[in-house]
């Protein structure tokens, strides 16, 4: 099995992506009032999935690797979260999201 060259090879940084891109199309559609609230915290959270996979990809030491890989796993459980709270306020109608999240959070783990 090859190496990766970069953290953009790994399906689960793919995954993680998308799932960023998916909750940033979501987020567009929530009120305006929560853009400094729920909006932002969301966004915020799912951005740090990803960047942590990224940031733990060049750590050489697995105890360091695996730090950044849970930081990743505790931002996609806070994500879940918000996902409820959507669906909740009627934000959203669906949680389309969550199997999106699910399927990150089974990559997140195997890695």
């Amino acid at each position: 099995m090859e190496k990766s060259k970069s953290f953009r090879e790994l399906i689960v940084w793919q995954k993680a992506h998308q799932f960023v891109l998916e909750v940033y199309k979501i987020t567009k559609i929530f009120p305006k009032e929560e853009i400094f609230g729920l909006t932002a915290q969301f966004r915020k959270a799912a951005v740090s999935i990803p960047a942590n996979i990224a940031e733990g990809y060049k750590k050489r030491g697995k105890n360091d690797k695996a730090r950044f890989f849970n930081i990743s796993e505790g931002s996609l459980e806070e994500c879940k979260y918000y996902l409820i709270l959507a669906l909740d306020l009627e934000y959203i109608y669906n949680d389309c999201l969550l199997n999106s999240a699910e399927e990150v959070s089974k990559l997140l783990s195997a890695y």
